[in-house]
């Protein structure tokens, strides 16, 4: 049988090498989602009619297949494991719930904020947590972000991670204006263990930003604030430099 948990290539690798995605779709109506493209999907579809992609009996037998406790898996890529419809499956639950008795660890990225805290209880040291943080107001958030979780829950969820904790951190990835960027880092870096940072891919708004000048400026940013940080491949080639001479300050796994 066919492994569910599934080892990344290109971007998705320098999010985690493993990774599952639990569902076909996504509900949050990203405009900027270009999971209906790599998947070759009808995007309408993708967007509204949300279902599950696996069942508990293929993550039992997957992590079988996988069982390794220095092992993470990444829920999830292409999709997110608190979209609306997961609230009703508590698939998720079920997921991490099979993922440790396996002896496998669980890192949690989601745009669902609150809705995302339900499952806390679960996560252990060993598990992380992480949010996508992209906009300052909700405003702007409701536009491009329809149905995720909104700018103060996302951060409200990373706080409630890092007192239970739980390792955190945040992919600025889109970045859509990067003023807002920065104003992020600065309102979260007391309680987020470290930064992801990439560019816009997919979507026009990434043409009107100079890359160069916001990458150097968020490396001044993050070292002002001693953050530990990861710049992925498309930020730095667009830097201008080499990534073997780069100083990573977290070592993407």
């Amino acid at each position: 049988m066919k492994s569910v948990i599934y080892e990344t290539k290109g971007r998705a690798r320098e999010f985690n090498e493993l990774a599952i995605n639990l569902f076909t779709g996504c509900g949050h109506k990203c405009i900027y989602c270009y999971g209906a493209a790599v998947t070759h999907q009808d995007k309408n579809s993708w967007e509204n009619k949300p279902r599950p992609r696996v069942t508990l009996e293929e993550i039992e037998q997957s992590a079988r297949q996988w069982q390794d406790k220095s092992r993470r898996i990444l829920l999830c890529f292409v999709t997110d494991p608190y979209q609306l419809i997961e609230q009703e499956t508590q698939l998720t639950r079920h997921v991490i719930e099979t993922l440790h008795k396996n002896n496998l660890n669980v890192i949690i990225l989601s745009k669902g904020g609150l809705r995302s805290m339900r499952d806390f209880d679960l996560l252990t040291p060993k598990d992380a947590y992480a949010t996508t943080l992209t906009l300052t107001t909700d405003l702007a958030s409701r536009k491009w972000e329809t149905n995720a979780g909104l700018p103060l829950e996302r951060i409200q969820a990373l706080k409630e991670a890092n007192k239970l904790g739980i390792e955190t951190w945040v992919s600025f990835e889109p970045v859509i204006y990067p003023e807002q960027t920065i104003e992020l880092l600065n309102m979260t870096h007391d309680f987020v263990g470290h930064y992801k940072v990439g560019t816009m891919n997919y979507h026009p708004q990434g043409k009107n930003t100079n890359w160069h000048d916001f990458g150097w400026r968020m490396k001044r940013a993050l070292d002002s604030h001693k953050a530990h940080y990861y710049f992925k491949m498309d930020l730095l080639k667009e830097m201008g430099v080499n990534p073997s001479e780069f100083r990573q300050t977290w070592v993407c796994r």
